[in-house]
């Protein structure tokens, strides 16, 4: 199948289309795009872009995690301490009542500083300095084939939750007096976000991926007349900016995933001019 796949896109007449590492971006794209704009259209909504970019920020304590237990590939301790972020945010801010920014806010302070003083304990922190602007072009079919998985289940989790998270981000009381149970609506929507951006960030990067996550659905809500519209927009600018990123990036000999946060960001510049006001 994946084969099949690549073979198709290397009939594209374009001199980049014959290259197996451009091959695997493209794909690699097509299964992000609407991972991110299903995940970038709920995080802008419910106003946790701050969360998403703690998330990421944990990446680096998960990579130092990794180092120290002597793991090859720090993925899955990244992974696991995504996890456990996302859902001691939600516990924390359910249970004491501080305000979600304070909490994040300090969450990820103290996850970046941690991570960092590890990582850079004898000078060795250069050599993850690939995950702060990610390499989408050294993504290889496995990987690809890891992140369709990844579709495959927060799709069968859209499906069931998000009528619930819907309402609860519009409005959390109603949410709760319909027998919702918002904790765990909530949790499952920070874990599946924690997956996204776990296995995302190694080729999009911990600096711009909550970027990647946040501006296309910024700029859908500035011209989406209700929810249905603001998804489809979502995921149109999320699939051209991704496209045509990692195609100018080929051409440019410029990072990938910050070519295409360029874009997202002019895209988001040029919907807010067409904004209507009060909107």
């Amino acid at each position: 199948m994946y084969e099949a796949v690549t073979a198709l896109v290397s009939l594209l007449p374009f001199s980049w289309a014959k290259y197996a590492f451009m091959q695997n971006a493209l794909l690699a794209i097509l299964v992000v795009v609407p991972l991110f704009a299903l995940l970038g259209a709920m995080v802008v909504n419910n106003q946790m872009a701050f969360f998403s970019d703690t998330l990421g920020h944990s990446a680096l304590t998960g990579i130092a995690i990794g180092v120290i237990v002597g793991v090859n590939d720090p993925t899955w301790s990244m992974l696991i301490f995504a996890v456990f972020i996302a859902i001691a945010v939600t516990i924390i801010k359910e249970r004491t009542g501080t305000s979600a920014d304070t909490i994040i806010g300090a969450v990820s302070a103290t996850a970046v500083a941690l991570g960092i003083v590890i990582l850079s304990k004898g000078g060795g922190f250069a050599r993850y300095s690939r995950y702060l602007v990610g390499d989408l072009l050294s993504i290889s079919p496995q990987e690809v084939t890891a992140l369709g998985l990844v579709l495959i289940a927060v799709l069968v989790l859209w499906y069931i939750i998000f009528n619930q998270l819907l309402l609860l981000s519009i409005n959390p009381s109603l949410a709760g007096s319909r027998g919702f149970r918002v904790r765990l609506v909530e949790t499952c929507f920070a874990v599946s976000l924690a997956m996204v951006v776990t296995f995302s960030i190694q080729w999009i990067g911990i600096l711009i991926i909550n970027a990647l996550l946040v501006l296309p659905a910024a700029a859908a809500r500035n011209v989406a007349a209700g929810m249905k519209s603001y998804h489809l927009w979502t995921f149109l600018i999320t699939a051209v900016c991704g496209v045509s990123g990692l195609i100018l990036s080929y051409y440019w000999d410029t990072a990938t995933g910050a070519t295409i946060v360029l874009l997202a960001a002019l895209c988001y510049v040029f919907t807010l001019i067409l904004r209507q006001p009060g909107r």
